[in-house]
Protein backbone atom coordinates (compact mmCIF):
# COMPACT_ATOMS: atom_id res chain seq x y z
CA UNK A 1 0.00 0.00 0.00
CA UNK A 2 1.96 3.47 -0.75
CA UNK A 3 1.33 6.12 1.20
CA UNK A 4 0.45 10.17 -0.54
CA UNK A 5 3.80 12.33 1.08
CA UNK A 6 1.81 15.41 2.74
CA UNK A 7 3.18 18.80 3.30
CA UNK A 8 5.05 19.38 6.66
CA UNK A 9 3.51 22.59 7.17
CA UNK A 10 -0.05 22.73 5.84
CA UNK A 11 -1.47 25.30 3.34
CA UNK A 12 -2.17 28.51 5.05
CA UNK A 13 0.14 27.89 8.16
CA UNK A 14 2.71 29.71 9.04
CA UNK A 15 6.13 28.04 10.98
CA UNK A 16 4.49 29.41 14.69
CA UNK A 17 1.43 29.71 15.43
CA UNK A 18 -0.40 30.66 18.50
CA UNK A 19 -2.34 28.62 20.24
CA UNK A 20 -4.19 30.70 23.04
CA UNK A 21 -6.00 29.11 26.18
CA UNK A 22 -8.95 30.96 27.15
CA UNK A 23 -11.21 30.77 30.07
CA UNK A 24 -14.40 30.13 27.86
CA UNK A 25 -13.08 29.55 24.39
CA UNK A 26 -16.58 30.53 22.56
CA UNK A 27 -16.80 33.83 23.65
CA UNK A 28 -12.73 34.64 23.08
CA UNK A 29 -13.81 33.22 19.19
CA UNK A 30 -17.18 35.51 19.32
CA UNK A 31 -15.04 38.47 20.49
CA UNK A 32 -12.00 37.49 18.20
CA UNK A 33 -14.49 38.05 15.22
CA UNK A 34 -16.15 41.46 16.16
CA UNK A 35 -12.53 43.03 17.70
CA UNK A 36 -10.20 41.57 14.29
CA UNK A 37 -12.42 40.44 12.05
CA UNK A 38 -11.66 37.15 12.66
CA UNK A 39 -12.82 34.07 10.43
CA UNK A 40 -13.72 30.57 12.18
CA UNK A 41 -12.37 27.70 10.46
CA UNK A 42 -13.02 25.04 13.18
CA UNK A 43 -14.31 23.75 16.19
CA UNK A 44 -13.88 20.44 18.08
CA UNK A 45 -16.11 20.94 21.03
CA UNK A 46 -15.69 17.61 23.46
CA UNK A 47 -18.59 15.57 24.93
CA UNK A 48 -18.46 18.32 28.18
CA UNK A 49 -19.31 21.20 25.66
CA UNK A 50 -15.71 22.10 26.71
CA UNK A 51 -13.90 23.38 22.77
CA UNK A 52 -10.99 20.84 22.43
CA UNK A 53 -9.36 22.66 19.66
CA UNK A 54 -10.56 25.59 17.46
CA UNK A 55 -8.92 27.79 14.82
CA UNK A 56 -9.34 31.31 13.45
CA UNK A 57 -7.69 33.51 10.77
CA UNK A 58 -6.89 36.88 11.55
CA UNK A 59 -5.83 38.47 8.56
CA UNK A 60 -3.16 35.92 7.15
CA UNK A 61 -2.59 34.39 9.93
CA UNK A 62 -4.06 30.76 11.96
CA UNK A 63 -4.81 31.37 15.81
CA UNK A 64 -5.27 27.97 17.51
CA UNK A 65 -7.80 28.27 20.83
CA UNK A 66 -8.83 25.61 23.35
CA UNK A 67 -11.42 26.05 26.71
CA UNK A 68 -9.39 26.12 30.15
CA UNK A 69 -8.80 22.47 31.16
CA UNK A 70 -6.97 22.63 34.43
CA UNK A 71 -7.08 18.88 34.84
CA UNK A 72 -5.17 18.33 31.42
CA UNK A 73 -2.25 21.79 32.65
CA UNK A 74 -4.13 23.68 30.83
CA UNK A 75 -4.71 27.17 32.14
CA UNK A 76 -5.56 30.60 30.67
CA UNK A 77 -4.07 33.99 31.41
CA UNK A 78 -6.88 35.06 33.64
CA UNK A 79 -6.11 31.77 36.28
CA UNK A 80 -2.37 32.65 35.72
CA UNK A 81 -3.03 36.27 37.51
CA UNK A 82 -2.26 37.72 33.76
CA UNK A 83 0.10 36.63 30.71
CA UNK A 84 3.75 37.43 29.78
CA UNK A 85 3.09 37.45 26.29
CA UNK A 86 1.74 39.51 23.82
CA UNK A 87 0.27 38.63 20.14
CA UNK A 88 1.36 41.58 17.63
CA UNK A 89 -0.96 42.03 14.91
CA UNK A 90 -0.16 44.49 11.89
CA UNK A 91 -2.68 46.28 10.36
CA UNK A 92 -3.53 48.38 7.22
CA UNK A 93 -5.53 50.86 9.82
CA UNK A 94 -4.21 50.17 13.42
CA UNK A 95 -6.49 53.25 15.21
CA UNK A 96 -9.69 51.51 13.56
CA UNK A 97 -8.76 48.15 14.72
CA UNK A 98 -7.82 49.43 18.03
CA UNK A 99 -10.71 51.56 18.58
CA UNK A 100 -13.04 48.29 17.38
CA UNK A 101 -11.39 46.33 19.52
CA UNK A 102 -12.13 48.82 22.93
CA UNK A 103 -15.84 48.64 21.90
CA UNK A 104 -15.64 45.20 21.44
CA UNK A 105 -14.94 45.03 25.19
CA UNK A 106 -10.66 45.09 25.36
CA UNK A 107 -9.23 46.87 28.08
CA UNK A 108 -6.47 49.46 27.01
CA UNK A 109 -2.97 48.74 28.45
CA UNK A 110 -1.06 51.02 25.94
CA UNK A 111 -2.86 53.90 24.16
CA UNK A 112 -2.39 54.38 20.56
CA UNK A 113 0.81 56.61 19.40
CA UNK A 114 3.19 57.03 16.80
CA UNK A 115 6.15 54.97 18.07
CA UNK A 116 9.87 55.85 17.22
CA UNK A 117 10.42 52.90 15.20
CA UNK A 118 8.24 53.28 12.51
CA UNK A 119 4.85 52.58 13.51
CA UNK A 120 1.43 53.20 14.80
CA UNK A 121 1.06 51.58 17.91
CA UNK A 122 -0.86 50.61 20.75
CA UNK A 123 -1.57 47.62 22.89
CA UNK A 124 -4.95 45.80 24.64
CA UNK A 125 -5.97 43.03 26.65
CA UNK A 126 -8.80 41.01 25.31
CA UNK A 127 -11.80 40.14 28.04
CA UNK A 128 -9.64 36.49 28.49
CA UNK A 129 -6.56 38.33 29.65
CA UNK A 130 -4.39 38.17 26.36
CA UNK A 131 -2.39 41.01 25.33
CA UNK A 132 -2.39 42.23 21.21
CA UNK A 133 -0.12 45.39 20.09
CA UNK A 134 -1.90 46.26 17.52
CA UNK A 135 -0.19 48.24 14.43
CA UNK A 136 0.36 50.26 11.37
CA UNK A 137 4.22 50.84 9.73
CA UNK A 138 4.11 54.47 9.02
CA UNK A 139 7.40 55.21 8.01
CA UNK A 140 10.66 53.34 7.59
CA UNK A 141 13.22 54.14 10.21
CA UNK A 142 16.65 53.38 9.74
CA UNK A 143 18.79 51.48 12.69
CA UNK A 144 20.63 54.48 13.08
CA UNK A 145 17.79 56.53 13.36
CA UNK A 146 15.75 54.04 15.61
CA UNK A 147 18.90 53.67 18.23
CA UNK A 148 18.98 57.44 18.56
CA UNK A 149 15.28 58.01 19.16
CA UNK A 150 15.41 54.67 21.65
CA UNK A 151 18.18 57.21 23.50
CA UNK A 152 16.87 60.33 23.34
CA UNK A 153 13.48 58.26 25.02
CA UNK A 154 15.45 56.53 27.79
CA UNK A 155 16.97 59.90 28.37
CA UNK A 156 13.94 61.68 28.95
CA UNK A 157 12.71 59.07 31.50
CA UNK A 158 15.60 59.26 33.62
Amino acid sequence: MSQTKVQAIPNGMHSVTPHLVCEGAAAAIAFYIKAFNAVELARLPGPDGRIMHAQIRIGDSCVMLVDQMPDCGAFGPKALKGSPVTLHLYVEDANAVFNRAVAAGATVKFPMDDMFWGDRYGVVEDPFGHNWSIATHVRDVSPEEMKQALEKMVSATS
